[in-house]
């Protein structure tokens, strides 16, 4: 767009033009038909980029079995990033106690108890544990279109509690995974340059926490387990990550019981498209107007060839 954008400026210019719509709480908005429009017809295009994958495609909801996160010791890692679901069940009296608390504008969080079940932290965990057992010569790719939810509450509008990603998950031998990974991340950066966003691709660490999470974080990067592509939407020094291409190694197969087809604990890769990100870069480099976007991008988003305007 031709400017230094900040936190203010992007989310006031999205507001402004009708793309999100805010509801109170940080990290969490509503998103209009015009939003909504180019978030689906991108995500068209991963569908297409991952035509030749074989990839099956499965819904899950955006709430995920306690055990799952306790089998892959995700609190161990990302304790500040949980969001676990508690509900009400007491009786009559404590029904009433609870009301008056809430009336009264106090904590009533106490008066609830833990449901079993969590807010879904990553799109892809709760294929694992379906692919338990043997897997086919060529090892399984399943695609996904789902919610997450981080506890990472913010004034900047890329970093949201609650939003989407597009995964595909690649469970198989290393040499496998890893090179379905590597070819994605090709793939990936070329169908965000044709879009013509300004994307560059780096090895990145996941937020683990505290001390021990820094080693995890540094051998990570060390490994190259994780790359990252990221592209200026708050500012230029510190571009955002749109999207992500990790190599789990074992660490999920060990989990869920996963082998390959010749006996050996299988290795696990997933990619994932930040959908909500992905959508507001292209806001903020292309203007908050989709019909005014660069003919050739509005070529490959609406082959039909209309645009919705904000």
């Amino acid at each position: 767009m031709g400017a230094r954008y900040d936190v203010r400026t992007v989310f006031d210019g999205l507001v402004a033009h009708g793309l999100i719509i805010p509801v109170g709480a940080k990290g969490v908005f509503g998103r209009s038909a015009v939003f909504e429009d180019v978030l689906e017809r991108f995500n068209t295009l991963v569908t297409h980029a991952g035509r030749g994958d074989g990839a099956v495609s499965c819904v899950y909801p955006p709430v995920i079995d306690r055990k799952v996160l306790e089998r892959v010791n995700y609190l161990e890692s990302f304790p500040h990033l949980c969001g676990s679901v508690h509900s009400f069940t007491g009786n009559a009296i404590q029904a009433l106690a609870l009301a008056e608390r809430a009336r009264q504008g106090e904590d009533w969080g106490a008066l609830l108890q833990s449901t079993g079940v969590t807010l879904n932290p990553a799109v892809c965990y709760p294929v694992y544990p379906s692919l338990a057992g043997t897997l086919p010569p060529q090892g399984r790719v399943i695609s996904i279109l789902g919610w997450a939810y981080r506890h990472e509450p913010s004034d900047e509008p890329t970093r949201m509690q609650s939003f989407r990603v597009r995964e595909y998950i690649h469970a198989g031998t290393a040499e496998q995974v890893t090179a379905w990974r590597d070819a994605w991340l090709m793939r990936g950066v070329a169908l965000l340059e044709s879009l013509q966003l300004p994307v560059h691709a780096q090895v990145a660490a996941d937020p683990f926490f505290g001390r021990a999470g820094r080693m995890m974080a540094n051998s990570q990067v060390a490994q190259e387990l994780k790359f990252e592509v990221l592209v200026p939407v708050i500012s230029f020094e510190e571009p955002t990550a749109i999207c992500s291409f990790n190599y789990h190694q074992d660490k999920f197969g060990k989990a869920f019981d996963i082998l390959t087809h010749d006996g050996r604990v299988a290795h696990t890769a997933c990619l994932g498209f930040g959908m909500e990100r992905v959508t507001m870069a292209l806001f903020v480099t292309h203007g908050f107007d989709p019909t005014e976007w660069p003919l050739a991008v509005r070529a490959l988003l609406w082959p039909e060839g209309r645009a919705s305007a904000a």
